[in-house]
């Protein structure tokens, strides 16, 4: 093969179906799947039976009948309705894919009057598979888990496959210091308080976040009065909240320590496009006699990755 003489949008050229899937090739770094979260999702029908919808959506697909075949973008707008086979005395896993069959390099569909993209079941996969299982040009969507004797398909027998081409994701430093001393927070209940000076941030949650990676930190953390012995984290909103970690400070008087803590959180849809507060919080554990707070010379800070997935 030679250099394509003409590049792409040369005015008065030419240019070949090739070409232009190597344009969507380059465009998606290589990558295939769906385009956001929310694409061409799997479901049972609005009125479950024998077979499942695709949603509305789009993907770019990886053509896998040449080195050089390029990548295909395809799109469904609306929603449309897929058959599923019942099956009979044993179980049974179908793959539900997109399928590309261009007679470029495979098949002997015409593209003038032929879909050569189209929603595919391949019948009989294995109950773990969650790649398509031979060379065929397409993406899974969905696996199908039918029980045996099953005519109607929920969405418990629904296996999400589908992967985001080039997810999104957002990372945002905050940081903070309080200006003056907080409230002392000790006891031994396991009841966590907030720290009364430092009133958190408010965080921006993008719309289509589905993870949030979290990295917290709180430098010199200021404790009193005896040994402590507690815990400390993070809430994120009225729902989300940091794996606590402990606080096992074996000196008295007053004294400086600090304290990494992380965790990796689901956002819920009702959070999408939303700002939450993240804060941090301590108590105190039995036996604990210490206090613990934070002052002007403590430092607060939050590394928060958002990430985008199948939703």
């Amino acid at each position: 093969m030679s250099l394509f003489p003409r590049p792409i949008l040369t005015n008065g050229a030419t240019h070949s179906a090739q070409q232009f899937r190597m344009l969507v090739r380059d465009l998606s770094r290589g990558a295939e799947g769906i385009t956001e979260g929310d694409d061409l999702k799997v479901t049972q029908r609005s009125t479950p039976g024998g077979g499942i919808t695709v949603g509305d959506g789009s993907a770019v697909i990886k053509g896998r009948d040449d080195a050089f075949q390029g990548h295909y973008s395809v799109c469904n707008v609306g929603s449309v309705d897929v058959d599923i086979a019942s099956t009979g005395g044993t179980a049974r896993s179908d793959m539900v894919i997109i399928r590309i069959e261009d007679p470029e390099y495979t098949g002997t569909l015409d593209p003038a009057v032929d879909e050569i993209a189209y929603p595919q079941v391949i019948s009989g996969v294995s109950s773990s598979a969650t790649a398509i299982p031979d060379g065929r040009t397409g993406i899974p969507l969905a696996r199908i888990d039918i029980p045996s004797s099953t005519a109607t398909i929920t969405d418990a027998m629904v296996h999400d496959l589908r992967k985001v081409a080039n997810p999104r994701r957002d990372f945002t430093q905050l940081t903070q210091s309080p200006t003056a001393l907080s409230t002392d927070i000790g006891g031994t209940s396991g009841t966590f308080s907030n720290f009364s000076t430092a009133a958190g941030w408010p965080v921006a949650i993008p719309d289509w976040a589905t993870t949030a990676i979290l990295n917290l930190a709180v430098g010199q953390l200021r404790y009193n009065t005896d040994v402590y012995f507690g815990q400390i984290r993070a809430t994120f909103g009225a729902s989300l909240t940091v794996q606590a970690v402990n606080l096992d400070d074996n000196d008295t008087g007053t004294r400086r320590g600090t304290v990494v803590l992380g965790d990796t959180l689901t956002i819920p849809s009702a959070y999408r496009g939303t700002s939450q507060t993240l804060r941090f919080q301590a108590c105190g554990l039995s036996p604990n006699p210490g206090k613990v707070g934070v002052d002007g010379s403590t430092t607060l800070m939050a590394g928060i990755q958002f990430v985008e997935a199948p939703r």
